[in-house]
């Protein structure tokens, strides 16, 4: 990655953030689910209270799963859910969260993302007609700018490429220009969100080893915070009802079957701490019984970090 004149090229670049964040107004958190904890058992057969220093260890991934098995509805439906802390000093977890799911329009991001991988490698700010493309294809999730993007990063080849460079290993792109047809991975969605939102630290929020540069980390974070409000749904269901997140939803009818594809990630908050969310699912057989779905699931995935 070239990052010479990066410097000018950022604060050309911040200079078109405009606008406030929308608050997601969403339903509200979830209840907290209960987390699966171990602790070493006495020596003795006897009961007895563990030491105020006896270390405690919480399988996320487990009490993720647990939480998960009253939400899953039968039939065809599946749903992948990976789940982080942005402060680090909590544990994730994940359930399913390697299997291949239609991307659908969450893609948007990742479009975008390589759209300023570029623009960095050239030391040059995205042009007027790029920024409006980017946002009409973020906040009001629109097709048409989308593949205008898609096409001007060079298509699956170059979004392939800008993944690579991103660190995002189970994600390939939709041949035949077919870009809601990417396959991806919750995992990786979240490697995604962690490389637009970094690290948070008591400093402030930090890039961590992110290939996207500040500028660029702030242009995609603050489109993502100002979705159209009739597309505030999905993991803003698990942030506190004065909250402020960021997300990016994908919903896709399958015309062999008539499924719907489902997908939210973005970044929320409770509590005063935020988490990156990435939910995924398929196989719906409704798009409300798929958002019903996507936000039960990523209720439940803070609620295992929160609880």
């Amino acid at each position: 990655m070239h990052r010479n004149g990066l410097a000018a090229w950022a604060a050309l670049l911040t200079g078109t953030l405009v606008g406030t964040l929308i608050g997601c107004s969403p339903g509200g958190a979830g209840q907290a689910v209960p987390v699966a904890a171990t602790a070493s058992a006495p020596s003795s057969g006897e009961a007895s209270a563990s030491a105020p220093d006896e270390e405690v260890s919480v399988d996320r991934d487990d009490a993720l799963a647990k939480a998960l098995k009253p939400l899953l509805p039968d039939g065809d439906a599946r749903v992948s859910v990976a789940v982080a802390a942005l402060d680090g000093a909590t544990d994730g977890a994940v359930y399913d969260g390697t299997s291949a799911f239609d991307t659908a329009s969450i893609v948007k991001v990742d479009i975008l993302a390589a759209l300023l991988l570029r623009a960095q490698d050239a030391g040059q700010a995205l042009t007027p007609q790029e920024r409006a493309y980017a946002t009409a294809m973020i906040e009001n999730s629109d097709n048409a700018s989308a593949t205008a993007l898609w096409e001007a990063i060079g298509g699956a080849d170059g979004l392939d490429a800008a993944n690579q460079t991103l660190g995002l290993t189970g994600t390939r792109a939709g041949a035949g220009g077919e870009w809601g047809l990417t396959q991806t991975t919750a995992e990786d969605q979240l490697t995604l969100l962690r490389a637009v939102f970094g690290t948070e630290s008591a400093e402030g929020t930090e890039g961590a080893d992110s290939v996207l540069s500040e500028a660029s980390r702030a242009y995609v974070a603050g489109l993502m915070g100002r979705i159209a409000s009739d597309q505030r749904w999905g993991v803003s269901a698990a942030a506190d009802s004065a909250s402020v997140c960021a997300l990016k939803n994908g919903w896709l009818p399958r015309s062999a079957t008539g499924l719907w594809d489902i997908n939210s990630v973005g970044r929320v908050s409770v509590g005063g701490k935020r988490y990156l969310v990435s939910v995924l699912s398929d196989g719906n057989t409704t798009k409300e019984a798929g958002v019903a779905l996507v936000e039960g699931a990523a209720k439940a995935a803070v609620a295992v970090l929160t609880g």
